[in-house]
């Protein structure tokens, strides 16, 4: 899971990650109820200018997304034959712009900074005696837990392929529940060795 973050120091690693939160909080919230298809479009090579301003390795995170396009490709068609072909790129869009704009944050930010960005969030609830370290501290394990799971399903696709498995990538399933499950392991192993979860 550390090996998501980009060590090598970019320009967005130097703003504050309560910064970078708000920022994509105040995106979405502008973007998201934002209709017309060259906003959109706009929006996606701004961010993929974002990426390139990070450097080859920021770029080569997005390599990672591949197995999305799958997806990506199964929604646009289900909105096409529902709507209509525009409404499918929009939403194809859409996701595709918010997720990479979330995954530039974490990119660029330790899980330190993100879980104290929760805490101080989450203050009120500190004084009413909730553990809100626990929370905050499991709600950015999740944010990093995405682009982790992203990156097994894409070697799990990759393995598939190349033993000639066909299309059935349903049969991926099993394994990727159980390699999760794994993962899970490790990352909880980890957090023991260090002592447990962070106390405020």
């Amino acid at each position: 899971m550390i090996s998501l973050y980009l060590h090598e120091r970019t320009w967005l690693h130097r703003l504050e990650a309560s910064h970078k939160l708000a920022t994509l909080a105040l995106l979405t919230i502008v973007l998201v109820p934002i209709s017309q298809l060259v906003i959109w479009v706009a929006a996606i090579l701004a961010v993929l200018i974002l990426y390139l301003s990070l450097g080859r390795s920021a770029l080569r995170q997005l390599k990672a997304y591949r197995p999305m396009l799958w997806m990506f490709m199964l929604i646009f068609a289900m909105q096409w034959w529902v709507a209509s072909w525009e409404l499918g790129l929009l939403v194809v869009l859409r996701m595709s712009t918010l997720i990479l704009l979330a995954n530039a944050v974490t990119l660029t930010s330790t899980l330190d900074d993100i879980t104290d960005v929760f805490l101080w969030l989450m203050t009120p609830l500190s004084k009413l005696g909730i553990a809100t370290e626990k929370i905050a501290f499991a709600m950015s394990l999740c944010i990093r837990f995405i682009p982790v799971l992203v990156n097994l399903l894409n070697a799990l696709l990759e393995a598939w392929r190349l033993r000639g498995g066909g299309k059935h990538y349903w049969r991926i399933i099993a394994p990727m529940v159980i390699q999760s499950l794994v993962y899970s392991q490790h990352v909880a192993d980890a957090v023991n060795a260090r002592g447990g979860i962070p106390k405020n």
